[in-house]
């Protein structure tokens, strides 16, 4: 009976697509007869806002979603994730980057794939530890372009070179990859279901995790929720939060949204859950 979870970031209110990927997430959990925990992913200490947290657990309750547990949240696992990349220094994995995204993507032997931010091109490898003095540098490690792959319970087999990605941000704060390989691990997580944005990134989590000496959850990537232009839906395209709809129109159209994959544990089948993206129009 594998643990399974739903882990927002709150900084805005939760859409109709996130929803759907929170309601996935605790049928695939609740049909096997699992635990299903919430955490809250405010890393970011500008952007998460109180109010969301607190909106976002009632809309998660409002279409009929249950947890078991405390809700954890991240920003009060800190010591956590500096113990994570203290480990991979002391390995001799870790070295400073003062590189900035756009940086990176306008390097000329950037090897650009089909990570959102383009494959690290090892700019500061081999950079002298003083580095630039203009900020304070991101922490990298060293993966070696070793190829991951994983099986997704949607997608299938995924694959990918593992770039030198980063673990520690500049302002000190732990990096998305290493924070919820880390989370997941202590809370016991052994089913990820989330959206398939994230599909492409996950064979560095695997890799970490088996740096780290950590389980490797099993993953499901659900397809995303896309607006009329077919584009990721977000708050600006209109009436596709709780708020907006209420919560039996948005239970309604999330339903819907499954087609044949089922509604409820009783009926949830996810070989029958669409392969392709919901569109909102």
């Amino acid at each position: 009976m594998p643990t399974g979870r739903f882990a927002p970031s709150p900084t805005g209110p939760l859409h109709l697509g996130n929803l759907r990927t929170a309601l996935v997430a605790w049928l695939f959990a609740r049909s096997a007869g699992s635990p299903f925990l919430v955490r809250i992913e405010d890393l970011d200490p500008v952007a998460s806002r109180e109010q969301w947290v607190e909106q976002h657990l009632a809309d998660l309750a409002a279409i009929g979603l249950d947890w078991d547990g405390v809700v954890v949240r991240q920003s009060e696992r800190r010591s956590a994730h500096v113990a994570a990349v203290e480990r991979l220094r002391d390995d001799g994995l870790l070295y400073p980057c003062w590189c900035t995204r756009r940086e990176i993507a306008e390097a000329a032997q950037a090897a650009h794939g089909p990570l959102p931010e383009g494959a690290y091109p090892g700019t500061c490898r081999g950079r002298p530890a003083q580095g630039r003095g203009d900020r304070a540098p991101a922490l990298r490690v060293r993966a070696g372009g070793v190829t991951v792959g994983f099986a997704d319970e949607i997608h299938g087999r995924v694959e990918a070179i593992i770039d030198d990605f980063v673990v520690q941000k500049g302002d000190g704060t732990p990096a998305y990859n290493l924070a919820v390989v880390v989370d997941d691990a202590w809370q016991g997580v052994e089913q990820v279901v989330r959206g398939d944005d994230l599909l492409l990134g996950t064979p560095r989590q695997v890799w970490l995790a088996g740096v780290l000496g950590v389980p490797v959850p099993s993953y499901a990537h659900v397809p995303l929720v896309l607006n009329a232009a077919g584009q990721r839906l977000a708050k600006r395209d209109g009436a596709v939060t709780v708020a907006d709809l209420g919560p039996a129109e948005t239970r309604r159209l999330l339903d819907e949204s499954l087609g044949d994959g089922g509604t409820t544990p009783a009926t949830f089948n996810p070989a029958l859950l669409p392969g392709d993206p919901w569109f909102v129009r």
